[in-house]
């Protein structure tokens, strides 16, 4: 059976947890295009990227090119790379790289394309109170998560699932659904099928702000609200105390009897606390 060489583009844990996955069911990239190392921290010491520790664990080759121009083009070429896989890179990929790869530009994409297409398809699902969402593998072209679709899977959402367990959780079943579909893909024996464009709903980058509730709205959108920004960028509320008005993050929260109840808070300049303490 041919072997077929293939260069991985990823950046956060998303990546990582993907190509750990992929290292373990035998597909070792020829080299891993990650973002540079980046200051983080109160330190803001520099900072490798999850997918580039676990790349450099593994003794894989990494490239972290600030723009992907002409010259990173080049010098991946060098590799004879057949196909690439891109998962939560963090850039755009140009026309150029796109076109590269003799079979291709492969992406997991976290919804059920043309569903939810863009950067933030997990809060999206969750934002609108969907029950089920799901993973899609496809094949890239130069167009918003427009490529024709390889394999697809669905995935029920559970009504107390926030980001933190949800996304994770789609991570591991697009990984290995990747790595089971790819031996197919590579052979000939799925043929990739397109995408009905006129069904495309998309999505956008989320702004800190959006985090901001208002507890005496709608109960189940400021649960979904809740549940869609649990991981990033969080929610918090203003509440009045005293001549002052005090902004306080929610750090867990319910939604019972069709009311929406924060649970632990961390009101501005404190510690974590209940409540039901805050609000005496």
């Amino acid at each position: 059976m041919k072997t077929y060489k293939f260069i991985y583009f990823g950046t956060p844990y998303v990546a990582s947890d993907t190509l750990a996955v992929l290292l373990a069911r035998g597909f070792r990239p020829e080299v891993v295009v990650t973002s540079p190392d980046a200051p983080k921290g109160r330190g803001l010491t520099l900072q490798s990227s999850p997918t580039k520790e676990l790349a450099e664990t593994h003794g894989l080759l990494c490239r972290t090119p600030d723009v992907l121009d002409e010259n990173q083009l080049a010098a991946l070429k060098e590799h004879g790379a057949d196909y690439a896989i891109v998962v939560a890179y963090g850039k755009i990929l140009p026309r150029t790289f796109i076109e590269a790869f003799p079979l291709g530009v492969l992406n997991v994409h976290y919804s059920l394309l043309p569903k939810y297409r863009g950067a933030s398809p997990v809060e999206a699902a969750l934002l609108h109170g969907d029950t089920v969402t799901g993973v899609a593998i496809q094949k890239m072209v130069y167009e918003l998560d427009a490529g024709d679709l390889i394999a697809t899977k669905e995935v029920a959402i559970d009504p107390n699932e926030t980001t933190r367990e949800l996304r994770p959780r789609l991570v591991a079943i697009g990984a290995e659904l990747l790595a089971d579909t790819l031996p197919g893909y590579l052979s000939g024996e799925i043929t990739p099928v397109g995408q009905n464009h006129e069904e495309a709903t998309r999505c956008r980058k989320i702004a800190k702000e959006e985090g901001l509730l208002d507890l005496a709205a709608n109960a189940q959108e400021n649960w979904n609200k809740y549940r869609a920004y649990a991981e990033s960028p969080g929610t918090y509320f203003f509440i009045q105390k005293g001549e002052k008005s005090v902004r306080v993050k929610i750090k867990s929260a319910t939604f019972e009897n069709g009311s929406f109840v924060p649970l632990r808070v961390v009101p501005e300049g404190k510690n974590e606390m209940s409540y039901a303490d805050f609000a005496r």
